[in-house]
């Protein structure tokens, strides 16, 4: 469901500048855009713009069946922006950042560290300008520390930061999520950092300068396995799909595939037993508990895969719910977005974009619920630079 362009966003009048491109950057930036933030995305014209609108193979398509400049990759994370074409190694370019930072609540970029201090449009110069700025710099290994000046990837945050450790089959090689996770948790710590600051100057008429890395935030969310380590001081390894506090929470192969079990207490082992007509098993003081399960996890895996393998997936699962017992399927992308669930909750949005194939694209929608500020989807991800002309003479009164 679109929300009314009428309808106030909670982040209405909120001016941001995002000189920022590829994911994480862009992630935070959606975000603000969808609470009703005006955000004016700047693209390099040297380059053709984000980064991200050359990486396909998906485009939406023009009407005339040719690719667009709007890759599935670059739709992901930048509707609800205008686009600049804005070269800032040239001192007009220069010129123009600065006059919108003179108008800007927010700045995001993800520069190198110290890339932007040869413009004169890094943190320093620009808060000292205007002190009231929230100014957030996103880079690969922060400001600080021996790997500041190493270029950071989504990838490399995963293998730096111990997930691709924890992440696939326990014989095969370390995996790194299917999606850049590191990036979007990422934009996902910059949008709360961007509201604190801005909560903080609004109480105190001061901004501040923001900054976060990718490692440093794909370190944080390594929770209770990151804590595990920290408690015990033995490296979590690769379980697969299983939990490593929780047994048994993990994939099961049936008779026509897999399915997922997640048993979260020992009155739902004793359920989940009884399905399975092995009630000796709940009894069994090697795995009546939880922690008997972890230490015996092994043994018990022999008990419980046989018995699996003669259900299927329809039966287990109608069983298992049937006595309130955790358990779900393995969806495919295409099932999880075409679900009557995803239909209910707002998962996928078409949002009219002006000479592109149909008229519309599909976007997947925000997962924020707001009872009184909704969220907009009222602009489509910009084509490159199609806002340069409105956005100088709007906000500058022309072109320097």
């Amino acid at each position: 469901m679109m929300a009314s362009s009428e309808t106030p966003g909670a982040l209405d009048g909120l001016f941001v500048l995002d000189l920022s491109r590829i994911l994480a950057g862009p992630t935070a930036t959606q975000m603000l855009g969808d609470m009703g933030a005006t955000v004016i995305k700047i693209e390099n014209p040297k380059t053709g713009g984000d980064d991200t609108r050359g990486w396909g193979p998906n485009y939406a398509r023009n009407e005339d069946g040719s690719t667009s400049d709007l890759s599935a990759y670059f739709m992901s994370s930048n509707r609800n922006k205008r686009s600049v074409a804005v070269d800032i190694a040239t001192p007009d370019g220069q010129d123009i950042i600065r006059r919108l930072a003179a108008r800007a609540d927010v700045v995001v970029e993800n520069f190198k560290p110290d890339g932007l201090v040869k413009y004169g449009l890094d943190a320093k110069t620009l808060c000292a300008a205007h002190p009231e700025l929230v100014y957030c710099s996103i880079s690969g290994y922060g400001q600080t520390g021996p790997n500041r000046d190493k270029p950071g990837y989504d990838l490399m945050a995963q293998g730096f930061g111990g997930i691709m450790s924890i992440t696939g089959d326990p014989e095969g090689v370390p995996t790194k999520v299917g999606v850049g996770i590191a990036d979007v948790m990422c934009g996902m710590y910059a949008t709360i950092g961007i509201l604190t600051a801005l909560r903080h100057r609004d109480k105190t008429g001061e901004g501040q300068h923001v900054e976060l890395a990718l490692i440093d935030t794909q370190m944080a969310w390594l929770i209770n396995e990151g804590l595990n380590f920290l408690t015990s001081g033995e490296p979590p390894v690769r379980r697969g799909n299983a939990h490593p506090n929780i047994v048994p929470y993990d994939a099961f192969e049936v008779s026509d595939g897999h399915f997922l079990l997640a048993v979260g207490n020992d009155a739902q082992f004793a359920r989940f037993c009884d399905v399975l007509g092995l009630p000796d098993l709940a009894a069994n003081p090697d795995y009546t508990t939880n922690l008997a399960r972890i230490a015996n996890r092994d043994a018990l895996m022999t008990h419980l895969r046989p018995a699996l393998r003669t259900w299927t997936k329809a039966d287990i699962l109608d069983a298992l719910r049937a006595v309130k017992v955790p358990a779900g399927p393995i969806n495919t992308i295409q099932e999880a977005l075409t679900s009557e669930q995803a239909a209910a909750r707002g998962a996928v949005q078409q949002i009219a974009v002006e000479g592109i194939a149909g008229g519309h694209v599909s976007l997947l929608g925000n997962p924020l619920k707001f009872s009184a500020t909704p969220v907009k989807y009222s602009r489509p991800p910009p084509r490159f630079g199609q806002d340069t002309d409105e956005v100088l003479d709007t906000w500058l009164g022309g072109k320097p």
